[in-house]
């Protein structure tokens, strides 16, 4: 039976983040969506998004195919029942589509596909859905611990060196090759796990939870508070609060960033620092690409939203609730925009636009830098991305 992650219209409120993956590739815990359902089913998965997504993210179906709704959190129970599923049926929650056993499944055809299971089978149990962009932060502590069980159970961590002053040692869980020396480290709060090869400089003081990618880095004397995942390869220091990385992404000097989201490849210039919480302390609102029109969040501390391969010069500072597109080179004096359209080049004084030959070359040294080539795939994404974020860059 092929597994395949499908996108439903949780996409659209997730963007710029999908705009360059498929909804099962967002990270939120120390797992991206994805690699939790597998863990949980026990298999390999296959994507069915938007048809210029497939090309990175590919799709593989036969004559059974288990469709699982990416936005959903993977849980023990919702697996089992998965599991009992027959060809033909349906697993809802309300009018959620959680699962779906079917024949047949082409790209781009999801609405077909799900007609091929057209028995309900109601889910009783509880279930988390990725909704909305915050989501991705805000549901990070509950996705961390269980994360945490899940990969170190009936497991035993590698030795915390002597060097490190510990509390809630039993919740500190080392890979393999991970290196952590001369820090503070506080699990008491909630687990911290340092994934194979991952290295924590001297000095760091932290306080779970907190997800350290493998060959990620936490820079010396960084401040950092849970809950907060650092993705693979990335490299962080300063103070952070609350803040999702995906992966290969740096933040390696001093400054402050909370309760926010940084996607792939992105880099902060030295004393870059983000305002999660403002002067009135209302509500935060964030610009929606999908309506086109800034929406409430119900949360009073939300940062910033900053999608691939964006970067800043030194000393950025963005406001409160700032949303960062795909491919943004932001820079100078004041606060940019609260939102930035992706493919755009500027700061507080103005934009232009991110020539796409341009932002291609400087992504192909950022990649190269890490022994990877920007291929036909991604160029795909990038000329997709472009053109369709175009009205948006109305400077």
């Amino acid at each position: 039976m092929h597994l395949i992650l499908f996108d439903d219209t949780t996409r659209l409120h997730l963007l710029p983040f999908t705009h360059t993956r498929p909804v099962a590739d967002i990270r939120c815990g120390i797992l991206t969506m994805r690699e939790r359902w597998e863990k949980c089913l026990g298999q390999a998965s296959f994507t069915l998004t938007e048809a210029y997504l497939q090309h990175k993210f590919p799709l593989e179906s036969g004559a059974d195919n288990l469709l699982v709704n990416a936005a959903v959190f993977a849980t023990a129970e919702l697996c089992a029942a998965m599991a009992q599923l027959q060809l033909g049926q349906r697993l809802m929650a309300g009018n959620v589509v959680l699962a779906a056993r079917v024949a047949a499944v082409a790209t781009g055809e999801l609405t077909v596909a799900l007609e091929g299971a057209a028995i309900a089978v109601a889910f009783e149990g509880a279930v988390t859905k990725l909704g909305k962009l915050p989501d991705i932060f805000s549901m990070n502590d509950a996705a961390l611990r269980s994360d945490f069980a899940l990969l170190t159970a009936g497991r035993s961590s590698q030795p915390i060196p002597e060097s490190n002053t510990v509390m809630g040692r039993e919740q500190v869980f080392l890979e393999e090759g991970a290196v952590v020396s001369c820090s503070i480290i506080n699990a008491a709060t909630g687990p911290v796990y340092i994934a194979k090869d991952a290295e924590i400089m001297e000095g760091c003081i932290i306080r779970g939870p907190l997800a350290l990618g493998e060959h990620a880095v936490l820079k010396m004397g960084a401040k950092i508070y849970g809950a907060t995942t650092i993705g693979a390869g990335s490299k962080v220091g300063g103070e952070v609060n609350n803040v999702v990385f995906f992966a290969n992404s740096n933040k390696g000097h001093d400054g402050f960033l909370g309760n926010s989201v940084v996607g792939e490849w992105c880099n902060f210039g030295a004393d870059s620092n983000n305002s999660n919480l403002k002067n009135n302390y209302d509500e935060v609102r964030l610009w929606s690409e999908h309506t086109n029109n800034f929406a409430k969040t119900g949360l009073q501390f939300c940062g910033l939203m900053m999608a691939d391969h964006s970067k800043c010069g030194i000393n950025t500072m963005f406001n409160t609730g700032t949303v960062i597109g795909v491919s943004c080179n932001i820079y100078g004096a004041g606060f940019p925009r609260n939102f930035v359209p992706s493919f755009s080049w500027g700061g507080a004084a103005g934009f232009q636009v991110y020539d796409i030959k341009k932002a291609m070359l400087t992504a192909d040294r950022v990649l190269a830098r890490r022994g990877i080539q920007l291929d036909e795939a991604d160029r795909i994404i990038f000329e997709h991305v472009f053109e369709a974020t175009a009205s948006q860059r109305n400077y």
